[in-house]
């Protein structure tokens, strides 16, 4: 049997496990609520804001070391093992959250979850390298990312509506089971990579590989990737390296922090946090295609992945800056709020896309995804020092958090273009 388009069908499937990890992260946040909403997580086990945050960052931190464990994991085992082994644990570990009894075991099972969530990104990209040709690379990726903020879209409305009717335990059990059915299509589905798949047409194999660097052609099974150490003698390594350090913390804080800003600032309860915090994430979906498609065009049309890529980039950078510029000064109601916050994820994912494709822009096979896990877990640690402020910042006013963050866009955009003078592969 031969099956046209394989490739998208792979990052189709990846898109769908994204989604799925942004409605299993995403839960606790919407499902957390304050000492006045009945039923919720904080309620009924008695926790605070503190211990929020405190749980946040644990999850953070497994999460970041997850980044690099998951990176040398993917790029030892493969894609397809990586992703079984990945999905498998956060999809028991979100279902587990059904059991919890108070902080420690709370913050245990959310330890296990970040570990493995963090594994779907640097298998995201490494996917992509093998699967697609360089210039179509942004775009998959761009599909890939959208999954999380379509994930981020449907979790608060789904989440609030399974938590009214259900409660929050059975709402775990519920979108736990999620990421385990997963691994039945997926093993079905990726067979093997490009090179050897069954279902691959000829001429889907000629345009993938033909359309990727020299060194990914030659790139086999048995290539040896390069060590962390040899990785960052690269100046190019540390534009990634630098570059998410700065720019993570303007997703995560949204992601993280968002549902509890509305339940402080505007007194909403679950419900209604479920009725709003989903809209900001249709425009990091709309960006995310946006911003892989706009990098495919430039470098269609001018044969270089360094101004497809920086361009994309810069153009995401100023949206965001001009985003949390406004969230300063004009969100003055939640309506408003949320309108600008759309604006913010918009750039984000507009640029954060080309951004995370740098590593198979500069390098191959068992390298990438070593690079990739070293870049997100740089970007995670920024973001747990930025958990461990939020909550005595937010005890007088969220707005110098907003002002911070605002100042990471120029910072995390400059880092790409100081270090990486020329996007192109290293090894040569």
């Amino acid at each position: 049997m031969k099956v046209k388009g394989l490739r998208w069908f792979i990052i189709g499937l990846i898109f769908l496990a994204t989604v799925i990890n942004y409605i299993d992260r995403s839960a606790l946040a919407i499902m957390w609520g304050n000492e006045n909403v009945d039923g919720s997580i904080s309620k009924s086990l008695g926790l605070n804001k503190n211990d929020y945050g405190n749980i946040l960052n644990i999850f953070m931190v497994f999460y970041a070391l997850g980044q690099l464990f998951s990176g040398k994991l993917f790029d030892k085992v493969g894609t397809r093992i990586g992703y079984v082994i990945s999905i498998g644990v956060w999809g028991l570990s979100s279902f587990l959250h059904s059991t919890v009894r108070g902080f420690l075991s709370i913050a245990f099972f959310r330890s296990t979850l970040g570990i493995s969530e963090a594994g779907n990104w640097p298998g995201g990209v490494k996917s992509n390298a093998e699967w697609f040709p360089i210039k179509e690379r942004a775009i998959a990726q761009g599909l890939f990312n959208a999954g999380a903020s379509i994930g981020s879209v449907i979790a608060p409305p789904f989440i609030a509506a399974l938590f009214v009717s259900y409660g929050w335990r059975i709402t775990f059990m519920i979108i736990g089971s999620f990421g385990i059915l997963w691994i039945i299509p997926w093993l079905l589905v990726n067979k093997a990579g490009p090179k050897k798949h069954p279902w691959i047409t000829e001429e889907e194999q000629k345009y993938i590989i033909q359309g990727q660097s020299k060194v990914d052609q030659s790139a086999t099974e048995q290539t040896k990737g390069l060590s962390l150490k040899q990785i960052l003698s690269y100046r190019e390594s540390w534009a990634i390296v630098i570059g998410r350090l700065f720019l993570e913390p303007i997703w995560w804080f949204f992601v993280g922090w968002m549902p509890i800003y509305l339940f402080d600032v505007y007194g909403f309860n679950v419900k209604e946090v479920g009725a709003f915090a989903w809209v900001p994430y249709v425009g990091a979906a709309i960006g995310s295609i946006a911003g892989g498609y706009v990098s495919g065009q430039i470098i269609s049309k001018t044969n270089s992945i360094n101004k497809g890529r920086k361009t994309t980039i810069l153009i995401g950078g100023i949206i965001m800056l001009l985003g949390l510029m406004a969230s300063v000064f004009f969100a003055t109601s939640p309506e408003r709020f949320v309108a600008i916050v759309f604006v913010v994820l918009f750039g984000f994912q507009f640029a954060i896309g080309n951004v995370q494709t740098l590593p198979s822009d500069l390098f191959s096979g068992k390298s990438v995804g070593s690079l990739a896990g070293l870049g997100g877990m740089v970007g995670v640690f920024s973001v747990i020092i930025m958990n461990f402020l939020v909550p005595l910042i937010a005890e007088i006013s969220y707005t110098p958090i907003f002002i911070a963050i605002a100042v990471f866009v120029p910072l995390g955009v400059g880092a790409i273009y100081y270090f990486a003078r020329n996007i192109e592969s290293v090894e040569k």
